[in-house]
């Protein structure tokens, strides 16, 4: 592929990806409600769930998706209601704390439950399902000497890496800030409170996406 190609591929990329938008917001929200690490977790696993795409958009699914539109929209929605549900869960959660009579301090998310949530609000998210549909055909050249799947897969690591990157730096950033709350029990219980309704908002953008 060639080099001036790929360079303007990644400035687009990192402007959209610097782009506040529903990737921001949920790892903000897991950063102000359980810290950074939760929030570092968030970023490893929205990647992961990028890379399938792009293991599955090297394979085809960027062609199959345009063969078929009507199924952009159940993946839309079907993301927003993954996000709604992880949001009721982080209340439900702090009421049960006291009994289902008040709110409590949260507990932390294993790991591993970070990490798959993320993963999968990631490969539910419409704006990355559109970036292998609209952005990347566009640096794409079926002349030159590496296969198409092969330039897909060069140009989706780039778009990972610069999720990796930019979004690191919102994890550490929401996590510092989540922090400071995070001794105060009442504060984190409002902390946690603004990340639920900030998935809740993050689930409104991709359901009209």
């Amino acid at each position: 592929m060639d080099t001036r190609a790929l360079l303007l591929f990644l400035g687009v990329d990192l402007l959209l990806v610097c782009t506040p938008g529903p990737d921001w917001l949920y790892i903000a929200a897991r950063g102000l409600g359980q810290g950074r690490r939760a929030a570092l977790t968030a970023v490893a696993g929205v990647c992961a769930g990028y890379t399938v795409h792009t293991l599955l958009s090297s394979a085809g699914l960027a062609a199959a998706l345009r063969a078929v539109p009507a199924a952009l929209p159940v993946l839309r929605v079907t993301g927003a209601v993954y996000l709604l549900v992880l949001a009721a869960t982080m209340l439900l959660a702090l009421r049960r704390g006291r009994g289902g009579t008040a709110l409590a301090a949260p507990r932390p998310q294993p790991t591993a439950t970070v990490l798959r949530q993320s993963a999968l609000t990631a490969l539910l998210n419409p704006k990355g399902l559109l970036l292998y549909l609209s952005l990347v055909p566009q640096f794409v050249d079926p002349a030159a000497g590496l296969p198409v799947g092969g330039q897909v897969l060069v140009l989706g690591t780039l778009n990972v890496l610069a999720c990796a990157v930019v979004y690191g730096l919102v994890a550490h950033a929401s996590g510092r800030l989540g922090g400071r709350f995070g001794a105060d029990p009442a504060a984190a219980r409002r902390m946690t409170v603004v990340s639920a309704v900030l998935l809740m908002l993050v689930a409104g953008v991709t359901a009209t996406a």
